[in-house]
């Protein structure tokens, strides 16, 4: 879905002015030395909610990567939610990392989910599984992708803007998670992976699979 301010994500806009407020007011009033831990957490802040626009690769039939981070998982595995066979990749984002989301492949957003859950550290596998987690159907033009977002140890709160019956553009900006998690990718057994585990990816940017 378009969204008009791609530097900081509209999620952060009320914890970055609230840091750089708290910074101001403390340096004014008491100094550069006074205030310095707080501008270094507003700078923290500033960096975490970034949100810089991406180019999707030129290849139409490409999956991008839903978010920025490491890849953590690629596998066949079933998918819980429209209860298949898939491959699954999974994207573990650190609190370094850009936590804006993005649709991986243009398509229809049938059916949307919302689980409560633990929070694990949303690295490990059972995280999938046991996190809070939110997911969203897509169908494609090349068969049914599920896009779940994880929350992880850190994180308390998952945000997705998708609605059931609406069209979405690779690269679609539809959510985001504070602060650390992960998103779970499940495609059809045809997809062929293009990332390992161990691989830094960027949303939109990187290719996790491509889809014959």
């Amino acid at each position: 879905m378009p969204y008009p301010h791609p530097i900081i994500a509209r999620e952060g806009w009320p914890f970055v002015a609230g840091s750089l407020l708290a910074a101001i007011v403390v340096h004014v009033w008491a100094g550069f030395w006074w205030a310095l831990p707080l501008w270094i957490v507003a700078l923290f802040i500033l960096q975490f909610f970034r949100d810089p626009p991406r180019t999707p690769p030129a290849d139409p039939n490409a999956v991008v990567s839903p978010a920025d981070g490491r890849i953590v998982v690629v596998e066949r595995a079933r998918d819980p939610y429209l209860d298949r066979d898939a491959i699954k990749l999974s994207v573990f984002m650190n609190v370094f990392n850009a936590h804006s989301n993005r649709i991986p492949y243009e398509g229809d957003v049938r059916k949307k989910w919302y689980h409560a859950g633990s929070f694990l550290n949303a690295s490990l596998s059972k995280a999938s599984l046991e996190n809070e987690r939110a997911a969203i159907w897509l169908a494609t033009d090349r068969g049914d992708i599920t896009v779940v977002q994880v929350a992880g140890l850190i994180a308390r709160r998952i945000i997705c803007h998708a609605k059931e019956g609406q069209h979405l553009k690779r690269g679609d900006r539809f959510g985001f998670i504070r602060f650390g998690s992960r998103v779970d990718v499940y495609l059809p057994l045809t997809a062929v992976p293009k990332a390992s585990v161990g691989d830094k990816v960027y949303a939109t940017s990187t290719t996790l699979a491509v889809l014959p």
